[in-house]
């Protein structure tokens, strides 16, 4: 009996957001969107592909995502592109604390859900 990987995880969005959610992770991001099942179609949100997991965009209302560390951090290739194109857009960014070995940085998407972008250092 043995934990394999991760499948998936999932952030959630207000309710009716899922447009505006879209533009940031799909075009924004460059995330490939992939279709939901049948069954789950009604509850609203939607899913992405990132590498070999998948991230789901739930709906949820009355939650301040804001007052939580809770977060996905995304590895990439060319930080400091992934800083300049979030910075054009307006997104606040915030220093990480230092991880040997590797250079990161924090946002939050849209709807405050805290985001870390992270790549090895060479």
């Amino acid at each position: 009996m043995t934990i394999t990987g991760v499948h998936h995880a999932q952030i959630t969005i207000p309710v009716g957001a899922e447009e505006q959610a879209r533009h940031y992770y799909c075009h924004l991001l460059g995330l490939p969107e992939i279709e939901k099942p049948d069954s789950l179609m009604g509850r609203g949100g939607f899913w992405l592909l990132v590498g070999d997991l998948q991230v789901h965009v739930g709906v949820e209302d009355g939650f301040e995502r804001t007052s939580t560390k809770a977060h996905l951090a995304y590895q990439v290739t060319d930080i400091a592109l992934w800083r300049q194109r979030l910075e054009e857009h307006n997104f606040t960014i915030l220093d990480g604390v230092p991880i040997p070995g590797y250079e990161r940085f924090e946002t939050r998407d849209p709807f405050g859900n805290r985001l870390e972008f992270i790549q090895a250092c060479a």
